[in-house]
């Protein structure tokens, strides 16, 4: 119990500096004027993304953790037959896709964070939010980093780079959803304040100012492979038995790597395939990439959020 402990606040440590750092240097790089610059967004927005690809390749761990063969195989051909029409359908209609995984993603990534949080007070023996809170905090936690990056007025440039359709992706609709976001904001930290919970205060501060201070594409990026990815990982080091067993050796470092290591090859694996598509691409090699390693991604969400709502689920109730 202690090395998952352990994991946890590490986790936790980790995505914290890791946002920081992000706001830090997005903040100097705009003071500099070199904010505006695609260049540095997409290096940055890779290697973030990269790191949080392995996440999801465990899937088939988490929903069937032991059972036949045969089923294993059904899983998998499902599961990539999701994705791959999910990646079709983002491809053929491009703003109607972006805008379901966006609404999909706030919910994933919202209910996500919390079933964290719940998990890891359960490991501290500390009170956990009340429902109202917890669910208020979702919404806060899901809404800030996908919706508030896209609302920023420097989105346009950086999206006409990747994709020019995805400009008007809210149209007329885009002063309601900063009001909404902002109402949930400030409504989420009253009632944290009022259950004293200063880090998870902390917690959607920093995602406010990630939002509101990177460009759109790091905000983004830098939030699922440093933040929801890293968060994701510790909560499977309670699911996956090699994790498990290492946590209860005291091992935190063995633990998180065991849940780390057999998803590295749908990291190469969707790099490989980005890439390939990109090279078909021969418009603007570094947006087209970027923008097909962003589609896979969003892809892959379609089935990983199917299979870990149980979790999720368990978790928060």
């Amino acid at each position: 119990m202690n090395g998952a402990k352990a994991v946890f606040n590490s986790v936790r440590n980790f995505s914290t500096l890791a946002v920081l750092f992000a706001i830090l240097v997005s903040g100097i790089l705009s003071f500099l004027e070199f904010g505006e610059s695609l260049g540095w967004q997409v290096g940055f927005a890779v290697i973030a993304l990269a790191l949080g690809i392995p996440h999801g390749a465990v899937d088939h761990l988490v929903a069937l953790p032991a059972t036949s063969k045969s089923k294993l195989v059904l899983l998998i051909i499902g599961y990539v037959a999701i994705a791959v029409l999910a990646v079709l359908a983002i491809l053929h209609w491009n703003k109607l896709g972006f805008q379901l995984v966006l609404a999909m993603s706030a919910f994933h990534f919202g209910f996500g964070d919390a079933a964290f949080v719940a998990e890891q007070d359960r490991l501290s023996g500390r009170h956990r939010l009340k429902p109202k809170t917890q669910n208020m905090f979702a919404i806060s936690a899901g809404s800030i980093p996908v919706l508030i990056p896209l609302l920023n007025e420097s989105t346009a440039s950086a999206l006409r780079e990747i994709n020019p359709q995805l400009i008007t992706w809210a149209s007329d609709i885009a002063p309601q959803l900063k009001f909404l976001v902002a109402f949930f904001f400030v409504t989420t930290l009253v009632l944290l304040i009022n259950e004293e919970r200063l880090r998870e205060v902390i917690d959607l501060s920093l995602l406010a100012a990630l939002a509101l201070i990177a460009p759109p594409l790091v905000a983004f990026a830098v939030y699922f492979g440093c933040w929801h990815a890293m968060r994701h990982t510790a909560r499977l080091t309670l699911i996956l038995p090699k994790a498990k067993s290492a946590a209860e050796k005291n091992n935190p470092r063995g633990s998180f790597l065991a849940a780390v290591i057999p998803g590295l090859p749908a990291l190469f694996g969707t790099v490989i395939v980005a890439l390939l598509i990109a090279v078909l691409d021969t418009t603007n090699i570094d947006a087209s990439y970027l923008w097909y390693l962003l589609v896979v991604v969003w892809a892959l969400t379609v089935p990983h959020m199917m299979v870990t709502i149980k979790i999720d689920q368990k978790a928060l109730t």
